[in-house]
């Protein structure tokens, strides 16, 4: 196990990852950002460490010894809602899809750049900053009525999301993909603009994320409501109008 020294408010970070290079490259580079690490080698050390520290942000390999990452993450998640950004050895759809379903925020194939990890990190990061602000403020403030667009109802005070009165479950990230989309309804979004949007992240080499969980909301809300307009991006189309192509979904360029 890797650790630096916690300090009062300052972010914390939990790592787990059962490789001991990886895990040590990692807590050296957050290290150096000025942020607490904690790494664990195993599942069910990373589900006990998280419930003692509390991190800000988990950084979490899907292959772990014990019980698996998505395991880990169902757990985590299950205590106390936190970002999450799963690694994975192989570039399959299918896992990163389930990852999305359990939990996790975002993504990353090993191998994987240091810069590129930090800049992912640090955008999950924002967003929560993001929403703990947002959720004091409707405290304060008139609550926005909820977006009705077609037969989805987004209230994003309570961050809930409905279809046909059918109450639908989604992460975080792919909630705030939804009201991108959903608030400009049958207006084509490049992948680059929903990863500056959404992400805060401004590199084109993060548009397989958009891919992912575009079909992630698809798996949950049917494959009706987000068009692909192949080469350029999606189009969110209200369930009043003709259905959408979908015949090559989520990817294409």
């Amino acid at each position: 196990m890797a650790t630096s020294v916690a300090r009062p408010g300052v972010t914390t970070v939990l790592v787990v990852e059962d490789e001991p290079a990886i895990a040590q490259a990692i807590v050296n580079r957050f290290t150096a950002e000025g942020w607490t690490v904690e790494s664990v080698g195993d599942g069910h050390a990373g589900v006990a460490a998280a419930a003692r520290l509390q991190p800000d942000v988990v950084v979490l390999d899907v292959m772990l010894p014990g019980i698996d990452g998505l395991e880990v993450c169902r757990q985590i998640q299950a205590e106390r809602p936190v970002p999450v950004l799963m690694l994975t050895a192989r570039d399959d759809e299918t896992d990163m899809l389930v990852g999305l379903g359990v939990g996790a925020d975002d993504y990353m194939t090993k191998p994987f750049s240091m810069r590129e990890l930090v800049a992912r990190t640090k955008v999950l990061l924002r967003r929560t900053e993001r929403a703990a602000r947002a959720a004091e403020m409707a405290t304060v403030q008139q609550p926005e009525p909820p977006l009705v667009v077609g037969d989805v109802t987004i209230d994003s005070a309570q961050r809930r999301v409905q279809r046909a009165g059918t109450e639908v479950h989604l992460t975080p990230t792919e909630f705030d993909l939804l009201l991108t989309l959903a608030s400009s309804p049958r207006t084509v979004l490049t992948r680059e603009r929903l990863l500056a949007d959404v992400w805060d992240w401004v590199d084109a080499s993060g548009t397989r994320t958009v891919d992912s969980h575009i079909k992630a909301l698809r798996r949950k809300l049917g494959p009706d409501l987000i068009r692909t307009v192949h080469g350029v991006g999606y189009a969110y189309e209200p369930a009043t109008d003709a259905p959408a192509d979908d015949s090559a979904e989520g990817g294409g360029s």
